[in-house]
C-alpha cells in the first residue's frame, strides 16, 4: 500500500521541462517565419525607395527657376534627397561608372541637367508617379525636357512583393494553425502526465478553483519562460543571419523586432494558459477509472 501511495505520488509529480521546450521549439519556428515575413515588405520598400527618378531639364533652363523647381519638389512630402545634378556632375558619375571612349567621338559633354530625387515606397507606383509627372510639366512648363522613371522595374518591384506578401500571409496563417495545435498537444500531453494529482485533489475536496488556479499560474510562468526562450533563440538567430550576410543589416528594425517578441509572448502565454485550463477541468470532469 506504501509502494502505491509513493508509486502515485510520482507518477503525479509535475513535469513541465518538456511542455516547455517543446512551446519554446514552436515558438521559436513562428518567431523566425515571422521575421521573414516583416523583412520581406521591408525588403520590397528598401528597393522602391532605391530606385531614383529624373526630372531631365533643358539645355538653356535659368538657374532661377531650376531652384524654384528643386525647392518644389523637396517640399513634397513622399520625395527625398532631391538632388540638383549639373553637367559636371553628370559626366563624373558617368567615367565613374563606365568608360570614357566618349572624348573621341564628342567635344562637348552631351549629358543634361537633372533634378534627381527618390520617392517613399507607398507612393512607388505608376499612377502616382505619372501623377507627379503631369504636376511638375504644369507647374513648370519649358523647364523640364522630360520626367523619367523606370517604370518596368516598378511594377515587376511591385507585384513580385504582393505576390510574395500573399505567399507568406497564407503561410503565416496555416503557421499559426500548426503553432496553436502543436502548443495545445504539448500541453496536452503534460496535463496526461498530472491527471492523477488532478482527480486526487478533487477526491479531497478541493474546489475546482483551488485547483486550478496554481497549475494556471504555473501556465503563465511556463508561457513566459518559454517565451524568453523563443525570443532568445530568434535574437541570436537574426544577428548570426546579420554577421553572415551584412546586406540585412540595412533592414533591421528594433521596433518591428519589438512587435514580434511581443506577439511571441502573448502567443506563448495564451494558448498555454488556454489549453492548460482546458485539460485541467477536462480531468476534473473524468471518472476515477477513465484515467487508466
Amino acid at each position: 500500500m506504501a509502494q502505491f501511495g509513493k508509486a502515485s505520488s510520482k507518477r503525479g509529480k509535475p513535469t513541465y521541462a518538456y511542455a516547455i521546450i517543446g512551446v519554446s521549439l514552436v515558438l521559436f519556428l513562428f518567431g523566425i517565419v515571422g521575421w521573414f515575413f516583416l523583412n520581406l515588405r521591408k525588403t520590397g520598400d528598401y528597393v522602391k525607395e532605391n530606385i531614383q527618378v529624373h526630372a531631365w531639364l533643358n539645355p538653356n533652363a535659368q538657374v532661377k527657376k531650376i531652384d524654384s523647381l528643386k525647392n518644389y519638389i523637396t517640399a513634397i512630402p513622399y520625395a527625398k534627397d532631391v538632388q540638383y545634378v549639373t553637367k559636371e556632375m553628370a559626366i563624373q558619375q558617368w567615367n565613374k561608372d563606365n568608360d570614357t571612349t566618349w572624348k573621341k567621338f564628342l567635344d562637348e559633354n552631351p549629358l543634361p541637367e537633372s533634378i534627381d530625387f527618390y520617392i517613399r515606397a507607398d507612393y512607388v507606383q505608376k499612377d502616382s508617379l505619372d501623377a507627379l509627372s503631369i504636376d511638375l510639366l504644369t507647374r513648370f512648363p519649358g523647364l523640364i525636357k522630360e520626367f523619367q522613371f523606370p517604370t518596368e522595374t516598378i511594377s515587376q518591384v511591385s507585384k513580385f512583393v504582393k505576390t510574395a506578401a500573399i505567399i507568406f500571409l497564407i503561410a503565416a496563417v496555416i503557421l499559426t494553425i500548426l503553432v496553436v495545435f502543436s502548443i495545445d498537444n504539448t500541453i496536452r500531453l503534460a496535463m496526461y502526465s498530472n491527471r492523477f494529482l488532478i482527480k486526487t485533489m478533487q477526491m479531497v475536496g478541493a474546489t475546482r478553483w483551488f485547483i486550478a488556479k496554481p497549475i494556471n499560474i504555473r501556465a503563465v510562468i511556463n508561457g513566459l519562460i518559454s517565451s524568453g526562450i523563443a525570443i532568445a533563440a530568434v535574437w541570436f538567430t537574426v544577428i548570426l543571419i546579420e554577421s553572415l550576410a551584412p546586406s540585412f543589416k540595412v533592414l533591421h528594425d528594433n521596433t518591428t523586432m519589438i512587435l514580434l517578441f511581443l506577439a511571441i509572448v502573448v502567443l506563448g502565454i495564451s494558448i498555454s494558459l488556454f489549453s492548460t485550463h482546458r485539460y485541467v477541468i477536462k480531468y476534473l470532469r473524468m471518472k476515477l477509472d477513465d484515467l487508466y
